[in-house]
């Protein structure tokens, strides 16, 4: 690995208190994930939701909540929060794999007043949003 790799370690609590599947509790800290890291030569710092006050953006409270691949668009809707896969995200972070796991988390988006999406293409379908197709086949595991 190059020594000029930064990795953020991010200490903001998960948003929701009532996952649709129990997490393991964490077995390292931000602050052992760290030193692991700089043990391998790696720079890393840990941050806080207030430390990225600057770069932090303005998202439309009622806006969807949509993955990153890039596809513009001038919809203002498109102004909610952003995430790589959407709520394929929530679900692949929580150990969700069941189709009544993601109607729960798309609840919990829309009750949070965001418009829960996953998005496709016209030639993949589902597999044309990058993160789905690397969950699906087991490449985050």
């Amino acid at each position: 690995m190059a020594s000029n790799t930064k990795i953020e370690v991010d200490t903001v609590a998960e948003a929701s208190s009532t996952p649709s599947k129990p997490q393991p509790s964490a077995s390292l800290t931000p602050a052992q994930i760290a030193a692991a890291l700089k043990s391998r030569g790696w720079e890393a710092e840990i941050i806080t939701d207030v430390s990225m006050g600057s770069e932090m953006v303005s998202v439309d409270p009622e806006g969807i909540l949509k993955c990153v691949d890039g596809r513009g668009s001038d919809n203002k809707k498109f102004g909610g929060p952003k995430m790589p896969g959407g709520i394929y995200a929530i679900a692949h972070n929580r150990g969700v794999t069941s189709l009544k796991g993601l109607k729960e988390i798309t609840k919990e988006v829309s009750s949070k007043g965001h418009v829960p999406s996953v998005h496709g293409d016209h030639s993949s379908d589902m597999l044309g949003c990058g993160f789905f197709k690397l969950w699906l086949t087991g490449r985050f595991d």
